[in-house]
């Protein structure tokens, strides 16, 4: 029996290294819209709108400073301690926001991703790139309070590393973005993980040094009479290697491992193309399980 010849035949993609790249480029303004859409109407119904990007990483330094270098007396050295928190603060938000809002992608957009047909991983992609207009708002008043340290007598100027401190951003964005891509895979199965995710950030936020100098954690994670050492937890986390390399290059304080920005580096690539794959592999057959 002679098959019939059609002239377009739709099939699923069944290729795994398939990163439908060059599909996402034929979208690009799709892309655009989506994340002219998030910054619209995320706090388009707020009183205060915007001004939340602001007051959120302001009280939050507050509160670290107060509690940890205040109560707990965490010395941040030359560096003043408000600043030395919204460093931190400003750097960690941006891969914080990136993870949770990719983490749950699918099952956010499942009424759209049913309707019509465009490359699923424009919606997290517009996710990274609209929270750089928040980053950039939180970066914008950081500065502000740079320069009054700076012309109260404080000695805080950035070094010549300033230079890689966009590539610094775009790791963070990459990871935040493997790692929502994965889970937000995972979610289609296990709905706990949204529960989970929450959770996981808070923890890896106090794993990652961003309210303590990274040789002080290490140091505590070390107990000679015991004979424990648990420093590995530092060394083998990437954010906290990112945290620390960012407060050195915007605060020239601290210092920075060799090791941990090669193995953050590929930890960065590694990760976005695994959470890439997987991602693709999964919105072949997540309407059936959403």
């Amino acid at each position: 029996m002679n098959k019939e010849k059609w002239l377009f035949e739709i099939t699923p993609k069944n290729n795994l290294l398939d990163l439908n790249l060059k599909e996402v480029w034929q979208y690009r303004d799709l892309l655009l819209l989506f994340v002219k859409r998030d910054v619209v109407t995320l706090y388009k119904q707020t009183v205060l709108g915007p001004l939340w990007y602001l007051i959120q990483p302001l009280f939050t330094s507050i509160i670290f400073t107060l509690v940890f270098n205040g109560i707990a007396g965490i010395s941040t050295g030359v560096v003043p301690s408000f600043l030395f928190n919204l460093a931190g603060i400003t750097i960690w938000n941006y891969f914080k926001e990136c993870l949770i809002a990719t983490s749950d992608t699918f099952k956010k957009n499942e009424a759209i991703f049913g309707k019509v047909y465009f490359p699923r991983v424009i919606m997290p992609m517009s996710i990274i790139v609209s929270n750089l207009l928040k980053f950039g708002i939180q970066i914008f008043i950081f500065i502000c309070v740079y320069i009054y340290y700076y012309f109260n007598g404080f000695n805080v100027l950035p070094n010549i590393y300033i230079l890689f401190f966009p590539l610094l951003i775009i790791a963070m964005g990459m990871i935040g973005l493997g790692l929502g891509m994965i889970i937000s895979s995972m979610v289609t199965k296990y709905r706990d993980l949204t529960f989970l995710v929450s959770f996981g950030v808070q923890l890896l936020m106090y794993l990652s040094a961003v309210m303590y100098p990274l040789d002080l954690m290490r140091e505590k994670l070390i107990d000679v009479e015991k004979g424990t050492d648990y420093s590995w937890i530092v060394d083998f986390n990437p954010i906290a290697h990112l945290i620390e390399f960012g407060r050195f290059i915007l605060l020239n304080d601290g210092n920075y491992s060799v090791f941990g920005i090669i193995y953050t580096s590929i930890f960065t690539i590694i990760v976005f193309f695994l959470g890439l794959l997987i991602f693709n592999k999964t919105e072949k057959t997540f309407i059936d399980t959403i």
